[in-house]
């Protein structure tokens, strides 16, 4: 077991990446569209493009998606999940999730937010697409950091 299944999911759930995310990156499917987007996440924190790739729905993935070492994602929120797939998943067969993500890229601070579309086809969930809107942030020392930690900027996530 690698040391990185044994840390703490980068998705935010508090998890082990083993029990959490990266059940679905070793080939469990993704039982609703905000679990696939946790696990998209996750891959994004941890380069695995061929995951990100086997999760695209075929209608809109790139040829190839190249990791970007420059860019350090440190922290998820889910916003809202639409529609609500935990009380009628039989039903839908859309979903959209709206979330926040931060991320640092040479030592400058972001906030990704994107309204995400899944379908479900095939047995699985697919991303679709998103409307996303990057913003760049200029947190002070004594802010808290994006991570989740609770921990101040300065003492947590500054590198």
């Amino acid at each position: 077991m690698t040391s990185l299944m044994k840390k703490s999911c980068p998705c935010g759930t508090g998890l082990s990446t083993e029990v959490c995310c990266g059940r679905y990156h070793h080939g469990e499917t993704a039982p609703t569209p905000e679990a696939l987007m946790r696990s998209r996440y996750s891959a994004f924190a941890f380069g695995l493009t061929d995951y990100l790739l086997a999760t695209w729905h075929i209608s809109t993935r790139p040829d190839e998606l190249l990791p970007d070492p420059h860019t350090q994602w440190k922290g998820l929120s889910i916003i809202k999940e639409i529609p609500d797939v935990q009380k009628a998943p039989s039903q839908a067969n859309t979903g959209y999730i709206h979330f926040r993500a931060y991320f640092k890229e040479r030592a400058r601070w972001h906030r990704l937010e994107e309204n995400s579309r899944f379908v479900f086809e095939g047995c699985r969930w697919w991303y679709i697409d998103g409307t996303p809107e990057v913003m760049r942030l200029k947190p002070r020392r004594n802010d808290p950091c994006f991570c989740g930690s609770g921990r101040k900027l300065k003492l947590c996530c500054k590198e």
